[in-house]
């Protein structure tokens, strides 16, 4: 029985390894953001919405912020805000609650994920909070991302 040459061993040795790094950077990579909109709730500045953020990324976020568009019960536009989810950490669930001054909640029919102004970590590409972001719902306001 004749064996392959230890040259050829190590070349195959050595794509398989390269391919099975790259598959774990990609597997890596294909993580993302699941926003959740908890609640919107009357405060005393005006509506409280409350998020549920998970970060699926191998990466820690240690800033991240989404614009947010505003719709009303007519579906027009009825403000746009950037609120600051600040750090999430790689595999990390967090509560993040934002007070909308001058906002009746009655009037908020929905909410859209415009844009993530900040999407910071090692190792983050741009628009990665973007891409392949999961939203959802628990209250009668429908989020779309």
């Amino acid at each position: 029985m004749k064996f392959p040459s230890l040259p050829i061993v190590s070349v195959a040795l050595a794509a398989l390894v390269a391919a099975t790094a790259a598959k774990a950077q990609e597997t890596a990579a294909a993580g993302g953001l699941t926003i959740e909109l908890y609640e919107v709730a009357p405060s005393q500045k005006g509506c409280k919405l409350t998020f549920v953020a998970g970060n699926e990324f191998a990466q820690s976020l240690s800033k991240v912020s989404f614009e947010f568009v505003i719709f009303d019960q007519k579906g027009l536009v009825e403000r746009m805000a950037v609120l600051d989810f600040r750090d999430l950490p790689a595999g990390k669930t967090k509560v993040r609650q934002f007070d909308l001054p001058g906002t009746n909640c009655d009037a908020v029919k929905s909410l859209l994920i415009n844009d993530a102004p900040a999407c910071v970590g090692d190792g983050v590409q741009p628009g990665a909070c973007m891409s392949g972001i999961k939203t959802g719902s628990k209250s009668a306001v429908e989020l779309k991302g």
